[in-house]
């Protein structure tokens, strides 16, 4: 006997989880969620200090690797991705960042939809949230997406934010709010002390409806089809194929790589590609798979003059100490994921809003936690958030168990290299300024050899990291190489959605999952046949001399 759901969600990461809470607001709705990944029950993914190790390991991360990419040396970097209920909110840094809000209007002129303006997604981010800090004309004070921001108890925090505005730079009370430009405090997906993925957002409110069924641990083979109109997907659970019926949709919310992936082996994408792994051409889209877009990132650290960075939190015995005190009372070093403190700028004249963006970290450490420095000491994360270079991914098995070809073509285009050279100088001017003067000790990474542009351009080919934001390869639009309508349908097909980072027509100037929440409320909406709520009128800030000055006023100190 064949399952039969009104719709079938494939994927219950950032998005997934939110369609199954909203949609099953709908008492005669049904719904199914598949998720491969198993439940998000373990300390690692709830500790918001822990997020790193997830991505060690396979267990909760699909641990995707790129191709070797050619404009960094050929070196293979590391894409991860959340293999478990919640997605990538249950292993990112849970950083909350929307982006700038020219961002969407950009959107609403590449898709040819006002409705993804500035005006009309700023509603669905209110929606969303619920911001400890209070609701005001910007954020939310019912949403199931708790966001916390920080006290930044650390001097460190206060010295970045210090040197920022000495730099000439401005600060800014609110990133998610009127003014993005500048330096603050960054707000995080952390409640109580928990990481606030949408597992635990939207998931597990909605887990007793007896109209939502979740499966784990069940892998998505193919989208069944008949002609061109998607009627279910096919499952392997326990070593069992079997096939769920979708009377109303299916709806794709595996990510990037996913969802990509799973059209190719249903017969959706460039037919050519198609043909190469014996997959059926339902519908010829050469779009799906094309367009990756992602932020890339370099570190600048310094040692640090005082005791007063995380460095202790490195050592096991104290990791255990701060595991132990999280367990009893949700507070400490581990209720923090300690990106607490950042910034966006503006690399030059001209440019409209910033294209640089700061992640600070009041450790010397690498993202993932490996390959530590050796004593106290700090960094700034520094990477552009509109890169030119595209790259692709590419399905070689019509197996779906056998991972796709991933190639980013990181750095491909001079304007990119461009942007990491003045972003990198930019950095080290802002440790220069005399917030810093009691703690700057000396630069470890890359160390003062490296002043050209060769050399800087060497060290960041040879350092760069993903700062895991891949999107964009079922772009929304109109055009020859658009995959979905701006409703996430896609082209050539019936009952088959796609909501998720991949149908970004291009990338935000930010982290990506809050973005990717607000997309899928407001599809949640569309997807309902509910009326969109109505457009802000909420004002941004825009620096008034954007098109003569890279910054507001000169530094306090110029570059030594």
């Amino acid at each position: 006997m064949v399952e039969r759901f009104d719709y079938v969600i494939v994927g219950a990461g950032s998005a997934g989880c939110v369609l199954a809470n909203r949609l099953t607001e709908d008492a005669d709705v049904s719904v199914l969620l598949i998720e491969v990944g198993s439940n998000d029950r373990s300390w690692m993914l709830q500790m918001p200090a822990a997020f790193s190790r997830p991505l060690n390991g396979t267990r909760f991360n699909w641990a995707y690797k790129t191709l070797p990419e050619p404009y960094l040396d050929n070196r293979i970097l590391d894409c991860p991705r959340g293999r478990v209920l919640g997605g990538s909110s249950s292993i990112n840094g849970m950083a909350y960042v929307r982006g700038h809000a020219y961002d969407f209007d950009r959107w609403a002129k590449e898709t040819g939809d006002d409705g993804w303006s500035y005006a009309h997604c700023l509603p669905y981010f209110i929606k969303a949230e619920t911001r400890k800090a209070g609701a005001d004309a910007y954020h939310g004070g019912s949403g199931p997406l708790v966001v916390t921001t920080p006290a930044s108890g650390n001097p460190l925090f206060d010295a970045f934010i210090e040197a920022g505005a000495q730099a000439g730079y401005g600060r800014t009370s609110d990133q998610n709010g009127f003014r993005q430009e500048g330096f603050g405090s960054m707000d995080m997906t952390v409640n109580d002390g928990v990481r606030w993925s949408t597992a635990n957002a939207y998931l597990k409110p909605a887990a007793s409806r007896s109209n939502l069924h979740v499966q784990n641990r069940t892998l998505a083979t193919r989208i069944v089809f008949d002609k061109t109109r998607a009627i279910g997907v096919e499952i392997l659970a326990k070593n069992r194929v079997r096939t769920v019926r979708a009377e109303r949709e299916v709806i794709l919310c595996g990510g990037v790589v996913n969802s990509t992936q799973l059209l190719h082996i249903s017969g959706i994408g460039p037919a050519a590609d198609l043909k190469q792994i014996s997959a059926p051409v339902v519908v010829d889209l050469p779009g799906v798979g094309a367009n990756l877009q992602d932020h890339l990132e370099v570190y600048v650290q310094h040692s640090c003059k005082e005791p007063v960075s995380l460095y202790p939190a490195l050592k096991v015995h104290k990791q255990a100490m701060v595991l132990l005190e999280w367990m009893m009372t949700k507070k400490g070093w581990g209720a923090s994921s300690h990106f607490e403190a950042g910034g966006f700028i503006r690399t030059q004249a001209g440019v409209e809003h910033p294209d640089i963006q700061f992640h600070f970290l009041p450790v010397a450490a690498n993202y993932d936690g490996r390959a530590p420095a050796k004593g106290h000491g700090f960094q700034a994360h520094m990477g552009p958030m509109r890169p030119t270079s595209r790259g692709s991914i590419r399905s070689v098995s019509n197996d779906p168990r056998v991972k796709p070809e991933i190639l980013f073509n990181y750095l491909e285009t001079e304007q990119d290299r461009r942007e990491f050279r003045d972003g990198f100088r930019l950095t080290r001017e802002i440790f220069a300024q005399p917030a810093f003067d009691r703690f700057r000790g000396a630069e470890l990474s890359p160390g003062p050899s490296v002043t050209s542009d060769s050399e800087i351009d060497a060290y960041i080919r040879a350092k760069c990291e993903s700062a895991y934001h891949p999107s964009c390869t079922c772009s929304m639009g109109t055009g020859e190489m658009a995959v979905v309508d701006s409703s996430g349908r896609v082209h050539g097909t019936e009952q088959l959605r796609v909501v998720d980072a991949s149908i970004m027509p291009s990338i935000i100037s930010g982290n990506l999952n809050a973005t990717v929440i607000m997309m899928a409320e407001k599809l949640a909406d569309s997807i309902r046949g509910l009326e969109p709520l109505p457009p802000s009128d909420a004002p941004v800030y825009q620096a008034e001399a954007w098109t003569e000055s890279q910054r507001e006023t000169q530094p306090e100190r110029a570059v030594e």
